[in-house]
């Protein structure tokens, strides 16, 4: 059976991931099976370079094949950031919470309808000899004025879906990952996977 390491250590992705990569037929592994793997530093100047350093490096390092993703948060108002720079926006070692806040601060006074916004994520999925195929999910919305929701993670509670008129942390894990960029990333990443097993 073929083994994939999933390239994070980001326990909310790998929950996520572990979801949408179920029912192929592989063995998911995470990098708590691989303590001497490498921390891979998200230096890239998109959201693509992250995900491929990152998949390259632990399909390296473990000898199998990784997937890795990395996503990025591009709020019309604010010129497209975060950006790529999304998960440390705040600054390095910032929480979720910190994220938000400071996002929220920055579009204070910025009328909802100019408050657009998309999520983007790459997904990467490396070979152990280096061979690169990536994916990529959008998701549209609007960034709301306080934070709403109790699920997810990131800046889920404040990325509203027009379409359901809820934040994404207002829905089920389930339900997020019907319409998540993530999960439009990693859908068309799973043809790709069904390929090796």
């Amino acid at each position: 059976m073929t083994e994939l390491v999933l390239a994070t250590r980001n326990r909310d992705k790998v929950r996520e991931l572990t979801a949408l990569l179920s029912g192929l037929a592989c063995w998911i592994r995470t990098l708590d099976d691989f303590p001497q793997a490498p921390d891979i530093v998200e230096d890239g100047a998109t959201c693509e370079a992250n995900a491929i350093k990152k998949a390259r490096e632990i399909a390296r390092a473990t000898g199998r094949y990784a997937v890795a993703d990395d996503t990025g948060l591009e709020v019309d108002a604010l010129d497209g950031r975060p950006g790529a720079y999304a998960a440390r926006y705040a600054g390095l070692g910032a929480t979720y919470e910190d994220n938000c806040r400071k996002l929220l601060e920055e579009l204070d006074g910025i009328p909802w309808e100019r408050r657009t916004a998309r999520f983007v994520t790459v997904a990467a999925l490396a070979s152990p000899w280096g061979e690169i195929k990536t994916a990529r999910g959008v998701l549209e919305g609007t960034i709301t004025d306080r934070c709403r929701g109790e699920r997810g993670f990131g800046y889920d509670p404040v990325f509203y879906v027009p379409e359901l008129g809820k934040t994404l942390a207002e829905l089920t894990p389930e339900e997020k990952n019907q319409i998540s960029h993530r999960a439009k990333a990693f859908l068309k990443l799973r043809d790709l996977l069904q390929s090796l097993v």
